[in-house]
């Protein structure tokens, strides 16, 4: 069934009863509707074309709160099938039907049986039918209405965001905004005036005042000032109704604090202000503070404090501490009693931040005026310097005199001073000084080469205070005389080479001098003019401080002679000059045709010691094949093979070394190398001669056999385990060499036999493109040309 909101005619005729509560009365009444059209029950027709509502009704309304013994009535429901005698049945479902509305279903009253709070829910939708009794068929169709909850004036005005801490500036005009605080009220708006709000101030006049409709706070009076009240506790008054008598209300507290603004000026608590400040005081150091007072806070009470004027403004200085907002004074420059006596100086204080609008209250600035009496302080000796250099010659006597420091007592009583040198960490002490006099003089023969500068400490002290001491260094700086000759720089190794021409250079060489730049590096180089001319080297000053070592003639042998000597003369730019000799060792060397060293050790021939590494390996190689000839021999010959014969046509050339002390001629016939060259020309197995053999001898043509079938490695193997485990061996060593001397030479024969008769047209130099094996041949013979065209 859909509900109308407002219907007064209606197609069947139907009783609305409702209770109404307005402006606190608590009557009820009802009110019937009719409608002029039957709705078609039990097969009855329509009188009309179209069908209505058999039932309408409207809103119900409730009062909150209520606090009855019995349950409120709220209104009925009423059909107009209902005849009265109890055949209809009326049903209520919806929001609390049956717990908070219940209805008696015979005829159609509705009660609540508890208080309502409209604050919590404003309105209930529920459902009625009527129904017959005895079939339980619906008379009507279901219909929805509303019962609302009408609103009392039970809720009090709150503040949900007190109590406030709010701040204003001081000095603000009258009017200021403050602060805007807000009140809500729980209760209907829209009914009657219990959620109408106005404000009031209950504490803090005369200073502040509240808008009664906007809850505005504003100051009320003129330059409120925070140096006389900063801290206002304000409340406010919220009241509904209106503001009725009756009315609900609440309260809330407003803390407000005035913050600062730069009204007050500076100000020093006394005009004159007198200081004393001991003439011993340090430079740099604090000696005084001053403080000017401000009421403001904060920022506003920053200053800065200058020296203005004054006969003291060169000796001292002002700097402002910003934490503690004090005048610290420095000492500048050093005080003297002796000299003055008191300085005056005017200090001033001014604010940094100023604001324009309370200049009038200014100038926010202060000065005072400042009297420093300086003390007198016995002071220790002052010296005439702040440092002192000296100079002395180096192989100066014993007790020459250095220098003279002077110090004075700055005191009016101008004291004695004595003097002593603080040989704190000195354990050679080089230098004294006169107690009375402050003359310094030499202890000990100085040599600047040794060390060059000293730095001694002089103390001064009063004779009536001793306890006072002052310092002061004295740098003394020793002077060169020339007493150190030059000498070579360092070891040279001069080599020169065997084919070398007469001027050139083979070796620069340079020299050092101990002593300063003045009587050092200005050398010359000359051969000793006593000693007769060298026919081989010759000597030449650069002018630069170095020279030049030349040849003299062309060409060195060392076959000849390997080691020259040349005795040289060194003088250095001194005044007077000093000299020193040396002698330099040139080696004579082979080099290569660009010049570079290939050995400078003298070579004889046939010396292993002095043999190139050609040499050497051809001697090897010769006296290998001498050893195969000798081994082959031996072989052929204790082999009964046909003898070594050599006609006379035969024309060869045998050399045979015997240098091998091994073990006699039983460990040379211990293994037979025939053999290990061809098994198969073995006539018979040999056995060792220093011992029985324990097998029998086998027929020749088995051994023949045996020997054909054997492989030569396999062979040596088989031999060299039989004499590894011949427990009867002596322990006799026999060295075995083998060598290939391969197919041919690319030289050609080199022997003698096929050589030219004449020597004097062939030329040899080819012999150094064949390797270096000979080279040293190619020298030999050159040199044997060269010497024939000379």
């Amino acid at each position: 069934m859909k509900i109308t909101s407002t219907s007064c005619i209606c197609p069947v005729l139907v009783c609305l009863c409702f209770v109404q509560r307005c402006y606190g009365t608590a009557h009820h009444s009802s009110i019937k509707v009719t409608r002029n059209q039957t709705k078609h029950i039990e097969g009855e027709t329509e009188v009309h074309h179209r069908p209505k509502r058999g039932w309408v009704w409207n809103q119900f309304f409730v009062l909150e709160e209520h606090m009855g013994p019995d349950p409120q009535y709220v209104g009925k429901l009423h059909s107009n099938s209902d005849k009265g005698d109890g055949s209809v049945k009326y049903i209520l479902t919806g929001e609390g039907a049956g717990t908070i509305f219940i209805i008696d279903d015979t005829t159609g009253d509705i009660h609540s049986t508890k208080s309502l709070d409209r604050e919590q829910k404003t309105h209930y939708v529920l459902h009625a039918q009527a129904i017959d009794r005895r079939t339980n068929k619906p008379l009507e169709p279901e219909s929805e209405f509303i019962i609302k909850v009408q609103d009392i004036n039970d809720n009090a005005p709150k503040f949900t965001d007190g109590p406030y801490i709010v701040t204003v500036p001081e000095m603000s005009d009258m009017g200021t905004s403050v602060l805007q605080v807000t009140a809500t009220d729980a209760d209907d708006p829209t009914y009657g005036n219990s959620a109408r709000v106005v404000y009031s101030i209950l504490q803090g006049q005369p200073y502040f005042s509240v808008d009664p409709k906007t809850g505005v706070i504003r100051t009320a009076l003129h330059n409120m000032d925070r140096e006389a009240r900063e801290h206002y506790s304000v409340v406010i008054q919220a009241k509904d109704m209106a503001g009725q008598v009756g009315g609900l209300s609440g309260s809330t507290t407003v803390n407000i604090t005035l913050t600062d603004v730069n009204d007050n000026p500076p100000r020093f608590p006394q005009k004159h202000y007198q200081l004393y400040v001991p003439e011993s005081a340090q430079v740099g150091s604090a000696v005084g503070k001053i403080k000017a007072n401000d009421a403001d806070t904060g920022s506003n009470a920053d200053m800065t404090y200058s020296i203005i004027n004054g006969d003291g403004i060169g000796i001292f200085s002002i700097s402002t501490d910003k934490e503690t907002r004090e005048g610290i004074l420095s000492l500048k420059k050093p005080l003297n009693y002796e000299k003055k006596k008191s300085y005056t100086l005017t200090i001033e204080g001014a604010n940094t931040h100023l604001d324009f609008r309370f200049s009038h209250l200014g100038p926010f600035k202060d000065a005072t005026m400042l009297k420093i009496i300086v003390g007198d302080v016995d002071e220790p000796p002052l010296f005439s310097m702040p440092s002192y250099v000296m100079e002395v010659y180096e192989n100066a006597k014993i007790g020459t005199v250095v220098g003279t420091v002077l110090a004075q007592d700055p005191d009016s009583a101008n004291s004695l001073v004595r003097y002593f040198i603080d040989h704190s960490g000195e354990d050679d002490r080089v230098f004294n000084i006169d107690a009375n006099s402050g003359t310094i003089r030499t202890t000990k023969v100085l040599d600047r080469e040794e060390t060059p500068w000293y730095n001694i400490t002089v103390a001064a002290s009063e004779n009536d205070n001793p306890g006072l001491l002052s310092h002061v260094t004295v740098g003394i700086r020793v002077l060169d005389v020339n007493d150190n000759p030059p000498e070579l720089a360092r070891e040279y190794d001069i080599v020169v080479c065997e084919n070398s021409k007469p001027g050139q250079v083979i070796h620069t060489i340079s020299a050092t001098d101990k002593d300063d730049f003045a009587n050092g590096p200005r050398f010359n180089f000359f051969l000793d003019e006593r000693l007769s001319i060298n026919p081989n080297f010759t000597l030449k000053d650069n002018e630069d401080n170095t020279a030049s070592i030349l040849t003299r003639r062309r060409r060195f042998s060392r076959t000849i002679q390997d080691v020259y000597y040349l005795p040289i003369m060194i003088s250095d730019g001194g005044i007077p000059s000093l000299s020193s000799s040396s002698t330099l060792t040139v080696r004579v060397c082979a080099c290569e045709r660009d010049g570079r060293v290939r050995t400078c050790h003298a070579e004889a021939f046939l010396s292993s010691a002095g043999l190139s590494t050609g040499a050497l390996i051809a001697i090897l190689l010769c006296v290998v094949i001498l050893l195969a000839i000798v081994v082959l021999f031996i072989t052929l010959r204790r082999s009964k093979k046909e003898p070594l014969i050599i006609s006379e046509e035969d024309v060869r050339e045998n050399v045979v070394t015997y240098d091998d002390e091994g073990g006699g001629e039983e460990d040379t016939e211990a293994f037979d190398i025939t053999a290990l060259r061809n098994p198969s020309a073995a006539e018979e197995l040999k056995y060792r001669r220093d011992i029985r053999p324990e097998v029998k001898l086998t027929p020749r043509h088995q051994t023949l056999s045996t020997l054909e079938s054997i492989d030569v490695q396999e062979f040596i193997k088989q031999k060299l385990a039989e004499a590894d485990l011949d427990p009867s061996v002596p322990p006799y060593d026999s060295l075995q060499t083998y060598a290939y001397e391969g197919q041919r030479s690319e030289a050609g024969s080199i022997s003698s036999l096929d050589s030219a008769t004449t020597q004097s047209d062939q030329d040899y130099h080819y012999l150094g493109d064949w390797g270096p094996e000979f080279k040293k041949l190619a020298e030999l013979y050159g040199e044997i040309e060269s010497e024939r065209t000379t």
